[in-house]
């Protein structure tokens, strides 16, 4: 696929690995749509995005919504006639122990509450699965070529603290395999779907993390730093481009091969 022209929507666009997505795809002559529930971030970035020349449109979005999601998507449509490129970025974090055990007594001083691990899910599986669908379905109806691009994470296989951020990322693993193997069953060639796996990225969240935690998980990449968010959409960018890329999920780690907090 050609990034330059394509139609891109990004959700999570306001932040983090969303803006730089955003923002790498406009570089590239695509035009994109961020969603966000940060209005304020929504304009800052595309202000960013149209003085660097490109071409941005914003919607505020609730990735738990449906309607507000179809009306992300109807919004690219409307102001430049397509949809070619989604990327789920949007996602939180609620970490936590299950059971947080007092080391002196040994009895249960806290767990992560239900609504702890609902929220995750809700926002970073629910909400995932509702931007898919609705970007797949309008690629579908239309005949448009199309990437789907969930976010998934290197702690798909399991981080201690994560188990509700690591349940949804495992699953979102899994998706690219499952969504292509139903199209090719439907006899539909002209969607793609890649999802990709970062490791730990220097988001300004991560950046602020306790030095020394940040420190332990380091020692485990291979690189010896963070990855730029820049680092993480370039991949995106890639595997938009590249036709051959599809059914599976890329890990953009650094070279992770330990994982420091689990030690």
């Amino acid at each position: 696929m050609d990034v330059n022209g394509a139609v891109a929507v990004v959700t999570g666009g306001g932040s983090g690995i969303g803006e730089a997505v955003a923002k790498s795809l406009a570089a590239k002559g695509a035009k994109v749509v961020i969603g966000d529930l940060n209005r304020a971030a929504l304009e800052r970035v595309a202000g960013e995005i149209i003085a660097a020349g490109g071409e941005v449109e914003i919607a505020t979005c609730n990735v738990t919504s449906d309607e507000e999601v179809a009306n992300l998507m109807d919004t690219a449509i409307e102001r430049f006639g397509r949809l070619n490129v989604a990327v789920a970025c949007a996602g939180i974090i609620k970490d936590g122990f299950m059971l947080n055990v007092d080391k002196e007594t040994g009895k249960v001083k806290k767990a992560m509450t239900t609504d702890q691990f609902r929220a995750v899910i809700d926002v970073n599986l629910v909400g995932a699965f509702i931007t898919i669908r609705e970007a797949a379905l309008r690629m579908v109806n239309n005949g448009w070529e199309g990437v789907l691009i969930p976010i998934s994470s290197v702690n798909k296989s399991g981080q201690v603290g994560q188990m509700n951020y690591s349940s949804a990322k495992a699953a979102l693993a899994l998706w690219p395999k499952i969504i292509v193997g139903e199209l090719q069953a439907k006899g539909v060639h002209n969607v793609r779907c890649v999802a990709i796996a970062p490791g730990y990225v220097g988001t300004p969240m991560v950046k602020g993390m306790n030095q020394d935690a940040l420190a332990r998980l380091l020692d485990g990449v291979h690189i010896g730093r963070l990855i730029e968010p820049a680092e993480i959409a370039n991949a995106i960018v890639f595997a938009v481009q590249n036709d051959a890329m599809d059914a599976t999920c890329l890990e953009i780690t650094g070279g992770l091969i330990a994982n420091g907090l689990a030690k």
